[in-house]
């Protein structure tokens, strides 16, 4: 290894390094700011790929990261109730007939390998007495896919959510992925798209329901 690589493992790094090592092994998290926590573990990544913390282009990472962090994963900071604030709504709506919120962006993070995946969620529910305003259902989606997830995870907890909180006759979501841990380690695939269903109520007794959902959300 070259002077210039040396330098990013002795003395003041080094101890720096050991400093945060200790910290970990002995659970002395204090800070009750967890960005702080957070830039310090980046540190100490950077530390043990052989890189200087210390360098301009550097300097600032792991505050980059944390706020990344924190922008990512605010759905740990949300619930359900709140996001839906009493958006529900009395009205006239044809008995058993679906409500369909197609092609909702999202973003999510791979709990195995911290990588984000991304892709589309579909969703349908037939309404009971009220239906939800149209913005909560995304906002739904949201909450869920902006935690640390399983693609398989994210699609029952969107159904789930929306059969508790919506109480409706039947709920189906459909999660289309595509997943940076496929493409860029492992067998690094590019292209490959993972769907994942839920079916609740009706949906799951009444196949006829599953086919016009396809139909209207164009899948």
């Amino acid at each position: 290894m070259s002077n210039d690589g040396k330098q990013h493992t002795n003395g003041n790094g080094h101890r720096h390094l050991h400093e945060i090592a200790g910290r970990i092994a002995t659970a002395e998290f204090e800070t009750p700011d967890p960005k702080a926590e957070i830039e310090e573990a980046v540190r100490l990544i950077l530390l043990n790929v052989g890189e200087d913390p210390q360098r301009e282009g550097l300097l600032r990472t792991p505050h980059r990261v944390a706020k990344m962090y924190d922008e990512l994963l605010e759905g740990y900071h949300q619930d359900v109730a709140t996001l839906i604030n009493n958006a529900m709504f009395e009205v006239e709506y044809g008995a058993g007939e679906m409500i369909v919120v197609a092609n909702i962006d999202y973003t999510s993070m791979c709990e195995h390998h911290m990588l984000p995946f991304t892709g589309k969620a579909h969703v349908a529910y037939i309404p009971r007495e009220k239906v939800v305003g149209l913005s909560k259902i995304p906002r739904i989606v949201d909450m869920f896919a902006r935690r640390l997830q399983m693609q398989e995870r994210l699609t029952n907890e969107i159904a789930d959510a929306l059969q508790e909180h919506l109480d409706p006759l039947g709920v189906i979501v459909v999660v289309e992925g595509q997943h940076s841990c496929a493409a860029l380690r492992g067998v690094k695939k590019h292209g490959l798209d993972m769907i994942t269903t839920a079916k609740r109520g009706q949906f799951r007794t009444d196949p006829a329901l599953v086919q016009e959902f396809y139909r209207l959300a164009g899948i």
